[in-house]
């Protein structure tokens, strides 16, 4: 069956006759934070059985016996299967009609396409539950860094926790990152929390640690091929590449999806600027206006999509992957030359 957030909260917490649960959904990071509340809820003292591909294919019965095995330790267990596909469909069939299935199972997949056979499975029987995870909206994705933080110990304001998402593009694996990064900076902990500001994430923050990012990212948003060329080269120089500057340019393209929605509910780009304070650096301010004026959401959304089909691209592409995110920086900088 399809599920929705309370339910599948629900669900995970207490899973009862559920036989298993498919996490799917472009935010993977948010399908495996729903994998560690069903792994709270069996204890920690619970096996946890991992399964991937190639188990389920030589042997697509193991998951049914897993699921009615007793535990060696004599505690609870639940199996695991990362990543999941339609490889997995004859193991789940045979999960479903096997007589008893006392473990639960949860199988993570990234995003699945309609016709997935899984997914059909997954909606179609009663013994099992179907989650989509997506990225956090922009106003979501600041209450969800409230609560990262707070878990962390970490105690925010919301301007700065919005500055973090949005640096971040709504990734909840990098937005974990970050957050375990600042607490041990301040010394941070649940029981001992500590308040982190602007200047911890001015010095720390992802932008940092990628070096000076913030001329590659204006140049292409800019429109000025000349520039972008002159950041590659000097980036390259410096070990920078690939995957590092495709989400420096992901994170800006992320804070203009926010501002432009403003703009375009009827608010003026001059007060959106100022309304967002210290959220943006102030030496990015002035690019980041003039990109405001000029990038419409429906550009934004596509950059916003090539990118991330980009970085998905490079990490499957091995040593040509720096030549694929050049190229995609460019074409984002031919699109912003004709908006001027």
């Amino acid at each position: 069956m399809k599920a929705n957030r309370p339910q599948i909260d629900k669900a995970l917490k207490a899973p009862g006759d559920t036989r298993f649960f498919l996490l799917h959904g472009p935010d993977e990071a948010g399908s495996r934070a729903l994998s560690r509340m069903l792994a709270a809820a069996m204890g920690a003292e619970a096996e946890r059985i991992d399964l991937g591909p190639a188990d389920l294919r030589g042997d697509p019965a193991r998951l049914a016996d897993e699921a009615a095995s007793i535990s060696m330790f004599g505690g609870a267990r639940w199996i695991l299967v990362e990543p999941a596909g339609d490889e997995a469909v004859p193991a789940v069939e045979a999960l479903l009609e096997a007589p008893a299935a006392g473990n639960p199972v949860v199988l993570v997949a990234g995003s699945l396409k309609p016709a997935s056979k899984l997914l059909k499975l997954a909606l179609a029987s009663p013994a099992a539950m179907a989650f989509a995870s997506y990225p956090p909206e922009a106003r979501e994705a600041g209450q969800l860094v409230l609560d990262m933080a707070r878990a962390e110990g970490l105690v925010l304001r919301p301007d700065v926790a919005q500055r973090i998402a949005t640096s971040c593009a709504g990734n909840r694996a990098l937005i974990a990152q970050e957050l375990a990064k600042f607490a041990l900076y301040a010394g941070a902990s649940p029981e001992a929390p500590r308040p982190i500001d602007h200047d911890v994430v001015d010095a720390l923050g992802a932008a940092a640690d990628e070096g000076d990012l913030s001329r590659l990212v204006d140049s292409a948003a800019g429109g000025n091929a000349a520039a972008l060329e002159a950041e590659l080269v000097r980036l390259h120089a410096e070990g920078l590449e690939g995957i590092s500057l495709i989400r420096a340019m992901l994170r800006r393209m992320a804070l203009l999806a926010r501002l432009r929605a403003e703009v375009e509910g009827g608010a003026e780009p001059g007060a959106v600027m100022a309304s967002a304070g210290k959220s943006i650096f102030f030496k990015e301010k002035e690019g980041i206006a003039r990109q405001l004026r000029r990038w419409p959401s429906g550009l934004i959304a596509k950059a916003m999509t090539r990118l991330s089909d980009a970085e998905r691209q490079v990490k499957a592409s091995g040593a040509v992957g720096p030549v694929a995110a050049d190229a995609e920086l460019f074409a984002i900088c031919r699109v912003a030359a004709r908006l001027r």
